[in-house]
């Protein structure tokens, strides 16, 4: 049988610890300062808030480009010639990383794509997820675990809360109104991940202490999400006492396990400091 390897973004927030004890090999997204590009997760992620308070401006974020992936696919092939590559990708309507690997595995029988319509942690559940159940079931065919590949991203749910909204307004993704409105008042958009693409749904009302609670709870039940595991990212600068009432909230609600991802720069760049999300699976 021959041995799959699961490549990722980085834009999924997957560790290197993760990455190298599930065999996954991340392919690096981009955060452009001024003219200088960086690679997502090579860099502290703090320089991009560093970054906002100096200028006034946001870095540039980009997918991954077809150099990108040719340079991983081959590197694979050339350590692994008779390995087949899964490629699970970052929510293809988000960023050009999916057309670039398609460009990249021209004439590349031995790569498989799946579009997981998911970003961070809502792609990191699922691309662990399936390499755990690779390493459990070392005989499981490509077809076996692109068709749990693609069940899993099915039951796939995300949302995040940012603290603010200064970065979605310098972003151009709200207005200077909505922002100012949202800062008065202590309202915080939930954003969800559907279909690929991020949408406001709920608003919630309040210091970050009292909704993450609530939120968590409004998430539990409306999606009746699978008691196994539920994930957790954080942004830069999220307090302790909002992970701990995190933690405590999913143990109340009967999760065996919680895991938490810190976001590399793409989400950060987007969701602003001190912001969290979680994700899970629908029963």
């Amino acid at each position: 049988m021959n041995p799959i390897i699961i490549v990722a973004e980085t834009g999924s927030d997957i560790t290197p610890e993760l990455a190298a004890k599930y065999n996954i090999t991340l392919v690096p997204m981009h955060v452009t300062f001024d003219s200088h590009t960086m690679d997502d997760g090579s860099f502290p992620v703090q320089k991009i808030c560093d970054y906002y308070k100096e200028t006034g401006k946001l870095p540039r974020t980009s997918g991954c480009s077809p150099d990108d992936f040719t340079l991983v696919f081959d590197a694979i092939h050339t350590a692994h010639p008779n390995a087949q590559i899964l490629y699970l990708a970052y929510s293809a309507v988000t960023t050009c990383s999916y057309q670039s690997a398609v460009i990249a595995s021209e004439d590349r029988d031995y790569v498989t794509m799946l579009d997981t319509k998911q970003v961070s942690i809502g792609q990191a559940a699922i691309v662990i997820a399936i390499a755990e159940l690779l390493q459990k079931n070392p005989h499981m065919t490509l077809s076996e675990a692109v068709s749990a590949s693609k069940a899993l991203s099915a039951r796939t749910r995300m949302c995040f809360l940012p603290d603010n909204l200064e970065f979605l307004k310098a972003g151009g993704r709200v207005s200077n109104a909505v922002c100012l409105g949202s800062r008065i008042l202590h309202i915080h958009p939930c954003i969800e991940i559907q279909d690929g693409k991020l949408v406001a749904t709920k608003k919630y009302r309040g210091k970050m202490k009292k909704i993450a609670r609530q939120l968590i709870l409004d998430y539990i039940e409306d999606y009746n999400l699978d008691r196994s595991i539920l994930w957790f990212v954080r942004t830069v600068g999220l307090s302790d006492d909002i992970r701990i009432i995190a933690e405590e909230t999913a143990k109340e609600c009967g999760f065996q396990k919680i895991e938490w991802l810190q976001a590399n720069g793409v989400i950060t760049t987007h969701g602003g400091p001190a912001a969290f999300g979680l994700a899970g699976f629908t029963e």
